[in-house]
């Protein structure tokens, strides 16, 4: 067993233009006095990592790591959820995911995708450089428009796009793989690895590649009516990190799973802040603990009702509360004695 790091937090949903949320000096000085212990960056916030120096300059990496240790925080992972999305785009999204690249590649998918698989391998470096033995991204899709298909898919659609997105990302892995670093895809709806299934199917395209693993969050799956306590038994071994997110699901007669293209807090299925979900973490906790799960608890904030602050001040105290310290010992080692063969085969008689 293994006690689970935390707490952390992906700063990702509490970037601003308004101190202390627009320099890396503030943010860290947010997250510790808030009791965190562990930063997740994402890598598109040029203020926070510039990743180009990073992949390149070792010295660079030692500043950056030392400036956020001089807070008491460590860094997590790196994150490349955008530009990991940028790897596989379908042409019906492409207007919508230019948004997440630089403006020269608006409008040019090929050259977009080409930046994405390097930008990603970049943050492969970067990892290394900065220590770091998981790294968090998206998968991106090919076929997630046809996820409830209508017309019915055409049979080998399905192998033919997760060859594609296998292809996409194998030399990715293969750098990453080099620089000893795991890639941890969430497991996300609008995503092709979005449930246990997909995630086997593209394991299987890459010749299960060593570097595939899983970013575990309990909250996708509960919007999905998927088992996610049973989802740890299943892929425990793959799981190498872990966002700490809460989420509700609530059908009415008007709408469920797919929600009605209703605004969040209209949706049957919501995320919510830490504690005010359905999800229960206690058992979730205790499965990773159990399992010897190394990851850090990384609260992701994203609720339709409460503010980015109260559920930042609440949320540290939610994943430290929660943090099993594993144990050493057996509750009835009291009562154990010496024993010797001659004992053990008196016991059984023989």
């Amino acid at each position: 067993m293994k006690t689970i790091k935390g707490p952390a937090v992906f700063l990702a949903q509490f970037v601003d233009n308004q101190p202390p949320f627009n320099t890396l000096d503030g943010m860290c000085k947010w997250a510790s006095d808030l009791g965190y212990k562990g930063i997740q960056i994402p890598t598109w916030e040029s203020f926070l990592i510039d990743l180009d120096k990073a992949a390149e300059s070792q010295d660079y990496c030692d500043e950056l790591k030392g400036t956020i240790n001089s807070y008491g925080l460590e860094i997590t992972e790196l994150s490349t959820h955008l530009q990991g999305q940028l790897v596989a785009v379908h042409p019906a999204y492409d207007i919508m995911f230019d948004n997440f690249a630089p403006e020269a590649l608006h409008g040019k998918p090929k050259e977009r995708t080409k930046w994405a698989i390097e930008t990603v391998k970049k943050a492969a470096t970067a990892s290394r450089r900065l220590g770091l033995k998981a790294h968090a991204t998206f998968s991106g899709s090919l076929l997630w428009h046809t996820a409830h298909p209508w017309p019915q898919r055409p049979a080998g659609l399905v192998e033919m796009g997760f060859e594609e997105l296998a292809n996409r990302w194998m030399p990715i892995l293969n750098h990453f793989d080099e620089e000893g670093v795991d890639v941890c895809y969430e497991i996300h709806p609008g995503e092709d690895l979005h449930d246990g299934d997909t995630f086997e199917r593209f394991l299987e395209a890459t010749g299960n590649h060593k570097r595939v693993n899983i970013l575990y969050d309990p909250s996708h799956f509960v919007l999905q009516q998927l088992d996610y306590i049973a989802y740890i038994d299943h892929y425990h071994e793959f799981i190498k990190s872990f966002h700490v997110k809460d989420s509700e699901f609530n059908p009415t007669g008007k709408k469920g799973a797919f929600g009605g293209y209703n605004d969040w807090g209209d949706r049957a299925g919501r995320y919510r802040s830490l504690g005010d979900g359905q999800i229960d973490f206690k058992t979730i906790f205790s499965k990773l603990t159990q399992y010897g799960c190394d990851v850090w608890a990384v609260m992701e904030w994203e609720c339709c009702i409460k503010s980015p602050e109260q559920g930042a001040r609440e949320g540290a105290k939610f994943i430290q509360d929660h943090i099993i310290e594993a144990t050493t010992k057996t509750f009835d080692d009291f009562a154990g004695a010496d024993i010797d063969e001659q004992k053990l085969k008196n016991i059984l008689g023989l």
